[in-house]
């Protein structure tokens, strides 16, 4: 069985590795900046919070929120001293619904912290929440977006005289290579497909065509990696 559970997201979006992402807002006298960050973890997540407080030392607030994982099961925010339910769920809102691409809501890996600068107008409740809102939106609109995509690593094991030609058919069919290993009596060639039965299916019977049905597909671990939209 390549797969031991299909019900799991096989792609999801986030922010591009870098330098955090930072976006400012001036809304009645009080200062929104907004900065992201890709975390892949919650410690990643809350070490967003902790650099912000000490670079911002001053500001009287340090709102934040995140989720995490291709399915999105972390998800935390914070008022940090707002009323109740004005900035965190609003930001962590904005995260979740945010579309990245017509009709998909798939954006996970983030953390995002708003730090305001009281300006001393009063916002109200609404204004509060409309404030965190756009300014997580306004961000996200500056930072990069790519797709992860899990991918099942397969490997071919090769007669070393064969390796060349059939991994360049391979490429030349579509499909991604990935390292290639080397033992006595074979090239090991292996292959990233998406990890779907439906993919491997279809490798295997190319793979068929290929050798006349003599090398086989064996599907090995997985990985998430970054790959153009």
């Amino acid at each position: 069985m390549e797969n031991e559970d299909d019900s799991r997201a096989t792609t999801y979006t986030t922010i591009a590795v870098g330098p955090d992402f930072r976006h400012e807002l001036e809304i009645r006298r009080s200062r929104f900046i907004t900065v992201l960050r890709r975390s892949p973890d919650e410690e990643t997540a809350r070490s967003l919070v902790h650099d912000l407080r000490r670079e911002f030392h001053d500001a009287r607030h340090h709102c934040s929120a995140f989720v995490i994982g291709p399915d999105r099961m972390i998800q935390r925010s914070s008022d940090d001293g707002e009323p109740s339910g004005t900035a965190g769920i609003p930001m962590l809102e904005a995260l979740l619904k945010r579309e990245t691409s017509p009709r998909v809501t798939d954006l996970s890996d983030v953390s995002v912290v708003v730090v305001r600068y009281f300006g001393g107008i009063l916002l109200g409740a609404g204004g509060l929440v409309r404030a965190y809102s756009e300014s997580v939106s306004a961000g996200l609109d500056l930072a990069p977006l790519v797709l992860r995509r899990r991918l099942r690593l397969c490997a071919i094991e090769v007669p070393h005289a064969g390796a060349g030609r059939l991994e360049n058919e391979l490429r030349g069919a579509g499909y991604v290579m990935a390292d290639t290993g080397y033992e006595p009596q074979h090239t090991v060639l292996r292959v990233a497909l998406p990890d779907e039965a439906t993919a491997i299916s279809e490798a295997r019977a190319r793979l068929a065509s290929l050798t006349a049905g003599h090398l086989e597909l064996r599907p090995q671990g997985t990985e998430w990696v970054d790959v153009p939209r």
